[in-house]
């Protein structure tokens, strides 16, 4: 009798413990505005749930203590508590602080896998789209010097040319990735940049130091990876821009973007655009243009399919149409004038991915497929002073025709160790790039086909929660058939080798808010035609050409890098310290000589050789901190030193003029070794903000070509601020219907290049200072959205 009254009473114990008790809530942001799609795990279970568009979500857990974790794209990550009954007869309400300097974000850029930023092996920064409307960014280029170890530069005064530079490197160096493939060709490099508007862009995520084990050649000063947008709710926005640079010239933009996403989530689509619409400006009223006239419509999507919950196909297309042109009379022909560069450009880049994965989520595959083609038309020259006939006739011949193809295949694999949390990725790709540049008036051509096929391995071991080791590697087998002619010179490269490259890096996380990283990465770049040999500027009123020296050798990169980061929340006060160490040593580095030599038609020539080696050392420095949303304050810079390791021709003397020398150079040109950035929001009401942004660039290096002799001369530029300053008012006219009016200037000091060469016969390369002086703008945006 007495064990069945004990049996009574231990069973309904039983049964209470094993029965499930249904969870219901709703996740908000500090504002009140409900938090669509965040992701609700419980920390030690295999269970968890997502909200829905309107933040709602519901859940089953077994009686008693749990902690739940709470995570949602541009919030801080929370964890809660609870007591599972004490839940049962009401709703859990969730508050979600905002995650002002962007520490909680998720991540591919660092190991081609979704990694938590704090967690990535590797130093990731990330832009997003409140840093696109703090620094009032029409185009990627504007928006990446707010990072540190990343400085954009304008390269030409007829045609705009733009590069990015990391950790001291220039832009041949950077792997661009669309939508994480690389797919971004070295044409596209020479303009691309300014040609992809921001509107259309999720995040941007920026990696510096090698990369080459991961995405194969021209990845060694790191990776830029251009995400476009998804779609995750029915919304719509549209926007419009109009800038008023130096006061006068106009600079207008329309932009606009929609999802449509089904109620079960299983499939959606985004579209966007955008039309900009640029004046030219001449800054010093030569009659020259120092920013040129371009107009740009871009149109794209991105949609995806769910076929079940275990796999997804995901595709993405975008069309770029761009017509810029500089130089002198832009309302003649060009073969009319005394220089212009004209350029159109169409551009299609698109891409495929299917994603599958097993029950558990512990085996991921990938199979994917990306291209690009460009078709640009092109005019390089003029009359350079002269207005004889034959001056005409030899202008009309400086029209050409590229052609631009660019293909990637490949396939991952990721099995994640559920037993101890180590990750296993392999993966194999086919790339294939293929160049075609013509010009018959100046006999330039290049016929360029790369072929490489890699294959990639790498094992993140995390014996520990506080330590993680990622070992991996890449071998790439890589083809160039290239041919480059100009003039009566003509150059081949056939290079068909493999390269190996290997990667190690470390983190260390001795306490919760410290982390250790270092690393060391292997590069190579193959003898080819990159971004700056495909660019053509003006000097002394002929083109500019570059051409590949006979037997170029392959580039190699042994890439070191070492970092602290300190980064903790103190209640709402939110901080974030970073200081990382950088050397690549370069080995056979492509150094770009000035041959002094001129062509039958007068055209100047270049060439690409291979120097002694090199090396690029210094330090990032990151300083984030937000007391609450209402205000933060981000600071960053670099201090770098760029050298040869044996002096290097610059300028080689060809004798034609008495009294000429070699120019030797110890340090790369046009590279300062300082250089930095400001972001600060400040919140002065609930709906009105204002953002002070900028830049400094310290002295550096740069050389200009004597018009009468053709010599080279070294100059030192003055260092400057490039401050702006932007005020925003958000408005809800209802709950579906938000605006935001804005206006602010950009440069307020106008801190703008004042020694431009001048005229017919000017160096279009002269140029350093910052992208344009001060320029007043204000406009517009609307839609569905809070976060407009």
């Amino acid at each position: 009798m007495k064990l069945l009254q004990l049996l009574l009473l231990i069973f309904p114990l039983v049964l209470s413990s094993q029965s499930k008790v249904e969870i219901n809530g709703k996740i908000l942001s500090e504002e009140g505005h409900a938090v669509p799609f965040a992701n609700i795990s419980i920390i030690g279970e295999q269970t968890g749930a997502s909200a829905d568009r309107d933040g709602l979500f519901q859940f089953s857990l077994s009686a008693g203590a749990h902690t739940l974790k709470i995570q949602a794209i541009g919030y801080k990550t929370k964890t809660l508590q609870i007591d599972s009954r004490n839940q049962e007869e009401r709703s859990l309400q969730i508050s979600l602080a905002e995650d002002q300097l962007g520490l909680d974000q998720v991540v591919i850029s660092a190991t081609r896998n979704r990694v938590n930023l704090k967690k990535a092996p590797v130093v990731v920064n990330v832009l997003s789209p409140k840093l696109f409307n703090a620094t009032q960014s029409i185009s990627v280029a504007e928006s990446l010097n707010f990072q540190p170890g990343v400085r954009v530069e304008t390269n030409c005064q007829n045609c705009g040319f733009t590069q990015v530079r990391l950790n001291g490197l220039d832009g041949s160096y950077t792997q661009v990735l669309m939508n994480s493939r690389a797919v971004f060709s070295a044409l596209n490099s020479v303009y691309g940049l300014e040609q992809i508007p921001t509107s259309i862009l999720d995040r941007i995520e920026v990696v510096r130091s090698g990369g080459s084990a991961l995405y194969g050649s021209n990845a060694i000063a790191g990776t830029i990876n251009i995400i476009t947008k998804d779609p995750v709710l029915n919304s719509w926005q549209i926007g419009s821009n109009l800038g008023f640079i130096d006061g006068k010239t106009p600079d207008r933009s329309l932009n606009l973007n929609a999802s449509v996403v089904s109620e079960d989530l299983n499939s959606g689509i985004t579209v966007f655009g955008m039309k900009r619409d640029r004046d030219s400006y001449d800054a010093n009223g030569d009659g020259f243009t120092e920013l040129t006239k371009l107009t740009n419509t871009s149109l794209g999507a991105k949609a995806f399919l769910k076929p079940n919950e275990k796999s997804k196909i995901t595709l993405d297309l975008t069309a770029l149409e761009e017509y810029r042109r500089g130089g002198d009379r832009l309302k003649l022909a060009p073969h009319l004038t005394d220089i212009t560069e004209e350029l159109d450009h169409n551009t299609v880049i698109g891409g495929i991915t299917y994603d599958i994965r097993n029950e558990d989520q512990s085996n991921q595959f990938s199979v994917y497929s990306s291209g690009q083609h460009t078709d640009r038309k092109s005019f390089y020259g003029g009359l350079g002073g002269g207005r004889t006939r034959q001056d005409s006739i030899s202008a009309a011949n400086a029209y050409g025709n590229t052609n631009d193809v660019a293909l990637l295949v490949g396939g991952q694999f990721t099995r994640n160790f559920k037993s101890n949390h180590d990750i296993l990725t392999v993966g194999t790709e086919y790339n294939l790039s293929n160049t075609e540049d013509d010009i018959p008036g100046y006999n330039r051509y290049i016929d360029q086909q790369v072929n490489a096929v890699g294959a990639f391995a790498q094992y993140e071991w995390k014996p520990s929660e506080t330590f993680t080791a990622l070992i991996g590697g890449r071998i790439d087998h890589v083809n160039v058939d290239g041919s480059y002619t100009i003039q009566d010179i003509n150059r081949k490269v056939a290079i068909d080798q493999t390269v190996i490259s290997p990667r190690l890096t470390l983190r260390y996380q001795p306490a919760e808010a410290w982390q250790f990283r270092g690393g060391y990465a292997r590069g190579f770049r193959a003898p080819q035609a990159f971004n700056e040999d495909l660019h053509v500027s003006s000097v002394g009123g002929e083109p500019q050409f570059v051409i590949l020296s006979n037997d170029l050798e392959t580039e190699y990169s042994n890439a070191y890098t070492a970092s602290v980061n300190y980064s903790k929340n103190f209640n709402k006060l939110q901080t974030n310290f970073l200081l990382e160490g950088f050397y690549t040593d370069l080995q056979n580095p492509f150094t770009t000589v000035s041959t002094g030599a001129s062509l039958s038609n007068g055209s100047i020539l270049e060439e690409v050789r291979n120097g002694s080696g090199a090396y690029v050392s210094g330090a990032n420095i990151e300083i984030g901190v937000s007391p609450s949303s209402k205000l933060s304050f981000q600071l960053g810079g670099t201090i770098q030193n760029s050298k040869y390791k044996e002096d290097q021709i610059l300028f080689e003397a060809d004798g034609s003029i008495p009294g000429e020398t070699d120019i030797i150079i110890s340090e790369f040109v046009r590279n300062p070794n300082l250089y930095g950035y400001l972001n600060s929001n400040i919140s002065i009401f609930e709906e009105t903000s204002i953002d002070i942004t900028g830049t400094y660039t310290g002295s550096m290096t740069v050389p200009l070509v004597i018009s009468d002799s053709g010599f080279l001369q070294l100059n030192e530029s003055d260092p400057f601020y490039d401050i702006n300053l932007k005020l925003s008012q958000h408005i809800d006219i209802t709950d579906n219907f938000q605006m935001n009016l804005y206006a602010g200037i950009q440069n307020i000091f106008n801190a703008y290049q004042d020694d431009f060469d001048t005229g017919a016969t000017r160096d279009s390369d002269y140029i350093y200072g910052p992208a344009q002086p001060r320029t007043f703008f204000f406009g517009i945006r609307f839609g569905n959205l809070h976060n407009l």
